[in-house]
């Protein structure tokens, strides 16, 4: 095994551990997003860097594992029965303003149509798995205002998975339409037949090796992921549409599961993804940061900034359409920025765009930069409008647990 595969099996773990505690100590005077600590550290090591560790390889498998995984646990928290009706009406409804607005932006941007259109994708996502943990820790998931925020996250999050299977898989979008047709046909009556409680026959083997070394929970995850997944790729679509997929179908498969059961899964789910998989893709994301290309043309980092002004304009204006009744200023203006909050969509369309030639590794650097500011700065800055708001009712806070959490 040659040194740089020793390096990435020892500093690539220090980094996952490295980062939570940077979090808890920094958190202390500011909460950061633990997703930034992986990201910058990952920089910091890398080729851009200092060159410790560089990307690719066996590496690079578990990072798209990891972001598979990112997006399944996203699909998995998100709870259809709480943000139907008017919350995800209005965030459907903002979403195709950013579609609309953001490809107009991208293409007026770029050189070229195709690179627009990236850029516009780009431009209209939301970071829904950095989110969650803010609201859960500000006690915000069950009111109105959380509520909003996790519609226009759950819209953020799929619909720019749905426009990269219209238009950016290579075929043109009316034969996209229908392959596209053709997996969601397959992924919904899965998912159809779950929520008729098809699934329940399957919680007394969970129960019976929960604490076992048969772990049916953790294996059949591992499978509805990888299962939808390949069914994706296989009708041409990107993989992490049948890995959101998965994830809304694993939910459901555990409704009805008692709840000391679902707990303990939920516990497992999260240790495999947040305390493995997924921390190694933003890790990876920093190794692969193009650092030099960003510093070395102005454009570049003129775009940076420009790029996390677009993510409040494209993205973040439009949602506050999803903002509950009689929602306050200070409610609405918070909602528009934890809407304009991006990255692991950015990096993905990104990723993209490079491998096809649309995008420079320089625009690419400069969106994922502006993503990596907007989770730094956008969710603090919201929480704060937030707690201005006549309706805000502050969570009794909780001195053990970490103050930044995973993204």
């Amino acid at each position: 095994m040659d040194d740089i595969s020793l390096s990435s099996m020892v500093l690539v773990p220090a980094i996952a551990v490295a980062a939570p505690l940077l979090g808890r100590l920094l958190g202390r005077l500011i909460p950061v997003p633990l997703v930034v600590f992986e990201i910058l550290l990952g920089l910091l090591l890398g080729p851009a860097v200092l060159g410790w560790v560089h990307p690719g390889g066996f590496l690079e498998v578990l990072s798209q594992f990891g972001l598979a995984m990112l997006f399944f646990l996203a699909g998995n928290e998100i709870d259809f029965a709480t943000i139907k009706g008017r919350p995800m009406k209005r965030a459907v409804l903002g979403w195709l303003i950013s579609l609309v607005a953001g490809v107009l932006v991208g293409i007026a941007l770029a050189p070229t149509v195709g690179a627009g259109i990236f850029i516009g994708v780009a431009l209209t996502s939301t970071a829904l798995g950095t989110l969650l943990p803010v609201l859960r820790d500000a006690g915000e998931l069950k009111t109105p205002f959380g509520i909003a925020v996790l519609a226009v996250g759950a819209i953020g999050e799929f619909g720019p998975l749905l426009a990269i299977s219209l238009f950016l898989g290579g075929r043109s979008p009316g034969v996209a339409a229908v392959v596209l047709v053709a997996f969601a046909a397959i992924a919904g009556l899965a998912i159809w037949l779950a929520a008729r409680g098809y699934g329940r026959r399957l919680h007394r083997i969970i129960t019976s090796t929960i604490h076992t070394s048969g772990q049916f929970a953790v294996r059949l995850v591992m499978f509805t992921l990888f299962a939808l997944s390949a069914l994706s790729i296989m009708f041409g679509l990107d993989m992490l549409l049948g890995a959101f997929a998965a994830g809304i179908l694993y939910r459901l498969l555990l409704t009805g599961a008692p709840e000391k059961d679902a707990e303990a899964i939920e516990s497992k789910l999260e240790a495999v993804g947040y305390g493995f998989l997924v921390p190694v893709f933003f890790i990876d994301t920093g190794l692969s940061f193009d650092l030099a290309a960003l510093l070395g043309d102005t454009r570049n980092l003129l775009l940076l900034p420009i790029f996390l002004l677009l993510f409040l304009v494209v993205r973040g204006l439009p949602s506050v359409i999803a903002a509950p009744p009689g929602a306050a200023r200070a409610d609405r203006v918070a909602i528009g920025l934890m809407g304009a909050t991006a990255l692991p969509i950015i990096v993905a369309v990104t990723n993209i765009g490079v491998s096809e030639g649309d995008l420079t590794t320089g625009t690419a650097a400069s969106l994922v930069g502006a993503g990596l500011l907007s989770v730094l700065l956008f969710p603090l800055i919201g929480l704060a409008y937030r707690k201005r708001s006549p309706a805000y009712a502050p969570a009794a806070p909780d001195k053990d647990a970490f103050i930044a959490e995973e993204g």
